[in-house]
């Protein structure tokens, strides 16, 4: 334990989550697990390629090279996506501008860290389910069980609500409120909190989950078999299994879904709807209105429609004149000769 007295680096880590993060930032506690889970993985890693313990890495060893293997890592041995590796990056460029801050003496290679750009890559519009598939979907699943009335009910308020899957998971009894309209409170990222409203299908899936017992306020609406709050794994988990199971059955449902389906679902099929932009941003809880935008570039049907709109109201489509019908004594002239 001589290391930690000595080397910087451990002092770093702790006041960079305590000091800067908590106290200094304000930070969510999704975002220091996101921040803590990126230090892990980054340590994991060099740990395994210096073939050294955690607790004998020295702050000057951290070098640009060893954080771009790193990253490649992420890539291409963890198959992860760019975005995902762009936010591994911010989050040890964020750690590294800190020990910077306490330790100005290492700011020859801390520098070249800090350089390290994103990666660029291109924006592929979000994939989504149409109705027939979510039909498809719910309707495979086995509402006599206490496991399928559960998984039902998370399915369609998936689709109903557009939350993301923490949003979902962290909703209790008491966040439901009933009455000619029912809604639910979401609470989402960095404390922001919203209503959406629910179908009465939704409403009647979340009761039948426990019909006979009244639940408290505190209780979580999603639950395992143990009766605790649904896990994110669990929930991906159960969305998996549930699809190759509603596939095997019936072949309109997909084979492969995941949380975030279906919530560009909700969103796509909103504004298919003809719901406002702005509606669907707050329906969803995006930042801006331009995040809810990448559905109506996804959205083929839409772009049909409104290029025949545009097409219509251009005016450059010429009139059909009406076919010309020969006439009764033509036909007879044709037909004597």
């Amino acid at each position: 334990m001589r290391l930690y007295q000595t080397d910087p680096l451990f002092p770093a880590v702790e006041s960079f989550f305590v000091d800067h993060l908590r106290r200094s930032c304000g930070a969510s506690p999704r975002t220091l697990a996101s921040y803590r889970e990126s230090l892990r993985l980054f340590f994991a890693y060099v740990e395994k390629k210096r073939a050294i313990q955690v607790d004998q890495l020295r702050l000057a060893e951290l070098d640009a090279e060893l954080v771009i293997d790193f990253l490649e890592h992420l890539e291409h041995g963890r198959h992860n996506c760019i975005a995902t590796r762009n936010n591994r990056l911010a989050a040890l460029r964020s750690f590294f501008a800190h020990a910077l801050r306490r330790c100005p003496e290492h700011a020859g290679h801390l520098a070249r860290i800090l350089a390290l750009p994103a990666k660029r890559h291109v924006l592929s519009p979000p994939r989504y389910l149409d109705p027939p598939a979510i039909r498809a979907l719910l309707r495979a699943l086995d509402r006599q069980t206490v496991a399928g009335r559960r998984d039902y009910a998370l399915l369609l308020f998936l689709f109903n609500t557009g939350a993301r899957i923490s949003e979902a998971i962290a909703v209790h009894s008491g966040d439901l409120f009933s009455g000619p309209n029912p809604v639910v409170q979401l609470h989402g990222k960095g404390g922001k909190s919203r209503i959406c409203p629910l179908w009465p299908a939704t409403v009647a899936a979340l009761k039948a989950q426990r019909p006979a017992t009244a639940p408290a306020s505190d209780e979580p609406v999603f639950q395992n078999a143990r009766g605790q709050a649904l896990s994110r794994h669990g929930a991906y988990f159960i969305l998996r299994r549930d699809a190759v199971a509603a596939h095997r059955i019936d072949p309109a449902a997909p084979e492969k879904v995941w949380p975030h389906l279906f919530r560009h679902s909700c969103g796509v099929a909103l504004l298919q709807a003809g719901v406002d932009l702005t509606v669907i941003r707050d329906q969803l809880g995006h930042v801006s209105v331009a995040t809810t935008g990448r559905y109506a570039t996804s959205n083929l049907k839409l772009k049909q429609a409104a290029l025949k709109a545009f097409w219509a109201a251009s005016g450059l489509s010429s009139p059909r004149s009406p076919r010309r019908r020969p006439g009764s004594h033509l036909v007879e002239f044709l037909r004597s000769n």
